[in-house]
């Protein structure tokens, strides 16, 4: 008897990814030039770049905020280049949690308002968004706080909430762009614990930017992205 030797699909994948953009009508700047990039369920990526090599154009394409000159992109096996806006924003709002250098959390809204507004917008109904709420806000240490607003929490605080919002709705990939940047070095260890642990504990597959090259030392690989690609870097 044969065994079953079927893989389980990466959790997102990027293949032969260009994008180039004009600068005037005399010049074009290649950004991303046939970059590969994998990510498996579980597995958390450190990416480090220098200015201006390309990160956050990497990380549009990748989350289905922006489209590729050139390449293919499937979540979890699913191609998603070509599909319509719609089917793009659904998938995205289902699959993709993000998260930013600045919280962005809603100022007029409280910790768990700030965490269950995405899930009613992906048609979770008020009583299951307050549950899911209220589970990452104890996770995160943070019950105490769900009735404060961004204003009355710490910057600590807010980005916990801001991890706990890019993971409402069980996506299966966060992707982070110096989540810790904004940080004291003190208050940054403590934030990417909690992040490491929302991770691990949800099997997400994570792609992390961050120029803390002591933090990516923790991750499971380091990529470099440099010159359009991405390559594997050295153990830091």
């Amino acid at each position: 008897m044969s065994e079953d030797k079927t893989e389980t699909p990466a959790a997102l994948e990027l293949k032969g990814i260009s994008k180039a953009y004009n600068r005037g009508s005399a010049s074009q700047v290649d950004v991303l030039r046939g970059l590969d990039l994998s990510l498996n369920p579980g597995e958390v990526v450190a990416l480090v770049a220098p200015s201006g090599a390309g990160k956050s154009t990497l990380l549009h394409i990748a989350g289905l905020l922006d489209t590729p000159d050139a390449g293919s992109l499937s979540i979890a096996g699913q191609e998603v280049i070509g599909l319509g806006e719609g089917s793009r924003t659904c998938l995205r709002r289902r699959d993709i949690g993000f998260v930013y250098q600045f919280h962005h959390l809603l100022p007029e809204f409280s910790a768990a308002e700030n965490i269950i507004l995405p899930q009613l917008a992906n048609g979770a109904s008020q009583k299951q968004a307050m549950v899911r709420a209220k589970e990452l806000l104890e996770l995160v240490g943070l019950s105490a706080r769900s009735a404060h607003r961004p204003a009355e929490l710490s910057g600590g605080e807010q980005q916990r909430v801001a991890f706990c919002r890019a993971l409402a709705n069980q996506p299966s990939i966060l992707l982070a762009d110096e989540p810790t940047g904004n940080l004291d070095p003190g208050t940054s260890d403590q934030v990417f614990e909690v992040l490491m642990n929302l991770v691990r504990s949800s099997n997400l597959a994570a792609l992390i930017a961050t120029h803390n090259l002591e933090l990516a030392a923790r991750m499971d690989r380091v990529l470099r992205l440099e010159n359009g690609v991405v390559t594997q870097a050295d153990p830091v």
